[in-house]
């Protein structure tokens, strides 16, 4: 087999699986989260969210962007693996303390006494999540993508589980909160299982120095995304209410759950396969445009389409006291079909080993976003208002990937916009027209639910056929020789 082919069939088989475990674990996680939805007021996830740019920032600093750097370098010792470790479990126990006794300014921050306690329990998955960095990393830059989806699999049904008994029998956001703390907790006894890296307790931090001027640009860039994705929380958890939390929250997290099928699928395989054919140009060109292709022909009818649904999906899950969230699910899911895009143009970057070029292009965007947000709140502007704005420069911002994809590998506007306009067209026809049925025909919520969704679907696949899709036909193929070899 040549490495030509060997190098398809891994990304193919990365692809499979990092699919199947996006959609498993997307669709546990829209089970219970309908569920606790049911259970849960929008109140009760506003407090959690006021809460989530903490962990995120403090998880980033433990993290350190170490996970990264290992799966670039083409070489790993167990000594980095080990410098790493301890260096990971340091700085999340660390980070933990100072937030401990951060709390209560916390809770005087957003005037919600009740935050004092409950984030100093939320705040205990950054020493969880310290202990299972390395383990990640070692599956991660191996490939071992199965094991990474059993791990999250199991981790989504126990956790759930846990997370719908507590809120059933009155818990409220603790019930949300001690949900997280299981996920993460399987999750890192789980990636111990798979690996077989074990650490020493002979600690050496020297292994880290070649590692650290491009972890520590991760690293900075990971804070910057993190204040990226959980501004507007912030923001809203200060000037407004937590109900109005609550509404945005349950708002990104049905588009998160869109777009994080096909970002976890993607990132389980595009940094590592790019990290392989860098030295190519003309090579690496071709793998990355196969991959954008398939990222566009899957993102786009998925979250647009959810986006086309929003209202059905939201009234027949969680209810009508979460109508407050319907039009900022509507936005959030436009801006989500370009989210694993910009993922990928990212893994590129890194995999080139420019982690300055990605750390200031990800500053320059959260300065631009909070510029806006600053300015909408002065000028009393609408939740809706920051939302649209946010969506718009997060779309906008592709362009700018775009020039540094051009650098290094050569990727033109023309070509940008053949791989992705091919599907993105007939993702905004397809959704119209499953719209316009449902609205004729008329009848019950989910018959119109069901209408617009098999009319859109059908009409995609349509013009996929009709334009004779390439990448269309080497899923299906892909997924027919897998379920002959099953057999």
């Amino acid at each position: 087999m040549s490495e030509e082919q060997s190098l398809k069939q891994k990304t193919a088989k990365g692809l499979f699986w990092g699919g199947l475990s996006s959609s498993v674990q997307q669709l546990l996680g829209l089970l219970f989260g309908v569920v606790l939805g049911r259970l849960l007021a929008p109140a009760d996830y506003g407090m959690i969210g006021m809460l989530a740019i903490f962990p995120a920032i403090a998880s980033a600093l433990q993290e350190s962007g170490f996970v990264a750097a290992l799966a670039n370098r083409e070489k790993v010792s167990d000594k980095d693996y080990n410098a790493v470790f301890w260096c990971s479990t340091f700085i999340g126990i660390a980070a933990y303390l100072i937030l401990f006794f951060c709390a209560p300014l916390i809770a005087r921050f957003y005037g919600e006494p009740e935050l004092l306690p409950l984030s100093r329990y939320c705040f205990l998955a950054i020493p969880i999540a310290s202990l299972g960095t390395v383990q990640g990393a070692y599956l991660f830059r191996n490939l071992k993508v199965r094991q990474q989806a059993i791990s999250g699999i199991l981790a989504h049904i126990i956790s759930g589980c846990l997370g719908v008994t507590l809120a059933f029998y009155g818990f409220s956001y603790w019930g949300i909160a001690t949900q997280s703390l299981t996920y993460l907790i399987v999750v890192t006894l789980c990636s111990w299982h798979f690996s077989s890296w074990r650490p020493t307790l002979h600690i050496d931090f020297s292994p880290l120095k070649p590692l650290f001027s491009f972890s520590s640009k991760i690293l900075i860039t990971n804070i910057a995304n993190q204040i990226n994705n959980n501004i507007l929380s912030v923001v809203l958890g200060k000037f407004f209410t937590s109900q109005s939390v609550g509404n945005y929250n349950q708002a990104n997290k049905w588009n998160a759950t869109g777009h994080q099928f096909i970002t976890g699928m993607l990132n389980s395989v595009a940094q590592p396969i790019l990290v392989k054919v860098r030295d190519d140009q003309e090579r690496e060109l071709r793998v990355f445009r196969k991959i954008l292709r398939f990222v566009a022909f899957i993102a786009f009818p998925a979250m647009f389409g959810l986006s086309t649904v929003t209202r059905e999906l939201i009234l027949i899950t969680v209810g009508e006291k979460w109508t407050g969230s319907i039009s900022l699910m509507q936005l959030l899911c436009i801006g989500g079909a370009f989210i694993p895009i910009s993922t990928l143009f990212s893994n590129l970057i890194i995999s080139q080993g420019k982690s300055n070029i990605y750390m200031w292009n990800i500053i320059s965007q959260v300065v631009l976003q909070l510029i806006t947000v600053l300015c909408i709140i002065m000028m009393k502007g609408s939740i809706q208002t920051m939302v649209i704005v946010y969506v718009c420069i997060n779309i906008i911002w592709l362009f700018v990937w775009r020039t540094y994809a051009h650098r290094f590998i050569g990727l033109k506007f023309r070509m940008l916009m053949s791989d992705l306009l091919p599907f993105m067209l007939p993702a905004i026809i397809a959704c119209c027209i499953g719209g316009i049925a449902a609205s004729l025909i008329g009848g019950h919520i989910i018959v119109t639910f069901i209408i617009k969704i098999l009319v859109a679907a059908i009409c995609y696949m349509g013009i996929m056929k009709l334009s004779n899709a390439e990448i269309m036909h080497e899923c299906i193929n892909y997924l027919l020789k897998k379920k002959y070899h099953e057999r």
